[in-house]
């Protein structure tokens, strides 16, 4: 892995909540270190009776929380995502890009695809030269790979992530 193609990385593998959990300690553990990390994890709703699992993306470095479901849905099988939120929340994190030292957001999805939710954040990462961390739907593949064609995938592991941290040089071992 050069660092010119490490820059972008998604992380494959494992359930949703278990990768989001990863991503989650890594942050933790990269700020605990001093590394200005900005972006946002997903956590679950916690709802009875949804299916849909549009929850709360997780601001990691103010710790808001930006609902991204709606309250009320037609029926219990139905979609709920709310994009008001995912952009309330893109907003709070394109603001702290420029001082970052990596930005983490928690899938390239549906709405990133359609240039909306947290499409801006992830382009003006990009566009700063930013290492930029995430997982990507698989039906959304295809799009993330025009949005960012030299991105590697990591598998969902620790050694994983700080593997690739330490590529982009800013983990010193």
């Amino acid at each position: 892995m050069t660092k010119a193609t490490a820059t972008i990385a998604s992380v494959s593998g494992g359930d949703i909540e278990s990768v989001q959990a990863l991503l989650a300690a890594a942050v933790a553990e990269w700020r605990a270190t001093g590394s200005k990390v900005v972006g946002v994890i997903a956590e679950p709703h916690g709802l009875p009776d949804r299916s849909c699992g549009a929850g709360v993306l997780r601001d990691v470095a103010s710790g808001k929380a930006y609902p991204m479901f709606r309250d009320a849905v037609p029926s219990p099988d139905s979609c709920h995502l709310d994009a008001a939120g995912a952009a309330n929340a893109c907003a709070a994190v394109v603001d702290q890009i420029a001082s970052s030292d990596l930005v983490v957001l928690s899938k390239f999805g549906m709405l990133e695809a359609r240039r909306r939710g947290l499409a801006p954040a992830f382009a003006a990462a990009i566009a700063a030269g930013k290492p930029v961390l995430t997982t990507v739907s698989h039906k959304q593949r295809e799009a993330w790979r025009t949005l960012a064609p030299d991105a590697v995938v990591l598998p969902a592991d620790k050694a994983a992530l700080q593997d690739w941290w330490r590529a982009v040089g800013h983990i010193h071992a």
